[in-house]
């Protein structure tokens, strides 16, 4: 197990790729924290299934948005398993709606930013002195964060763009401090994400055109955080991986 006795934060970590990161955290060895807003019965399943496989997982409440929130979030943490948190899976977002800038307001323009991107930056800026030399950072930005996304996805790929910068940034912030920060960008996987904004008829062209010609699973972005979080990946920090199957190639 490559993050024995490791203490783990998911945010968004109840449900689709959020389930698969944290029970793939928890299976190489690490004390992994759900977080969750809504979802709870999700978070209840996913715990559940961590703790049949003989892991190690609390659950946490938080709306991510919130500063006060993300302080009770990372305060429980570290009361449940000491001052030290190994990894940060900052997992939290979504795209809202599909709309074009024509239909969106400045209400709509905060709201997503404020989930995808301000979420990040105080679930980071509150776990960082928590975070020991060896600690690993991990983004979930977004093929959309690199080519504009879809047809009514224009803020949401800004947000995600937001995301790939800001991970490039803190790993040369953070490098000296023998803290590696990395981002995944996923293209099509199969989640409840294209279930609400993406049409059949779309999702299977888009699969079509990968390389490997199909959509990818939850637990294939899993593995690519386990190994960024792990020592397998001691020298790898800035980078923004892209999980797409050959959709597109950066």
């Amino acid at each position: 197990m490559t993050l024995n006795n490791k203490v783990a934060i998911v945010t968004g970590g109840g449900r689709d790729i959020g389930r698969s990161v944290s029970l793939r955290l928890a299976a190489e060895g690490a004390k992994v924290v759900i977080n969750y807003h809504r979802d709870e019965a999700s978070a209840k399943e996913t715990r559940a299934q961590v703790i049949a496989a003989g892991g190690t997982a609390v659950l946490h409440r938080a709306d991510v948005t919130d500063a006060g929130a993300v302080a009770e979030m990372v305060a429980a943490a570290t009361a449940q398993f000491g001052d030290r948190i190994d990894v940060l899976v900052n997992l939290a977002g979504g795209m809202v709606a599909r709309k074009t800038l024509a239909d969106m307001d400045e209400a709509f323009f905060d709201t997503v930013m404020t989930l995808n991107m301000k979420s990040a930056f105080l679930v980071t800026k509150a776990v960082l002195p928590h975070i020991p030399r060896g600690g690993s950072i991990i983004n979930i930005a977004s093929l959309a964060g690199r080519d504009g996304g879809g047809p009514g996805a224009t803020i949401y790929a800004t947000a995600k763009g937001a995301m790939m910068s800001f991970t490039r940034g803190l790993a040369k912030e953070l490098g000296p401090q023998g803290i590696r920060v990395n981002a995944l960008c996923p293209g099509l996987i199969g989640t409840s994400f294209h279930d609400s904004f993406s049409k059949p008829e779309g999702r299977a062209a888009t699969a079509g055109n990968t390389s490997l010609r199909r959509e990818g699973h939850p637990d294939e972005v899993a593995a690519a955080v386990a190994f960024l979080a792990s020592d397998d990946a001691a020298f790898l920090t800035g980078l923004n991986m892209d999980v797409n199957g050959g959709l597109a190639f950066s």
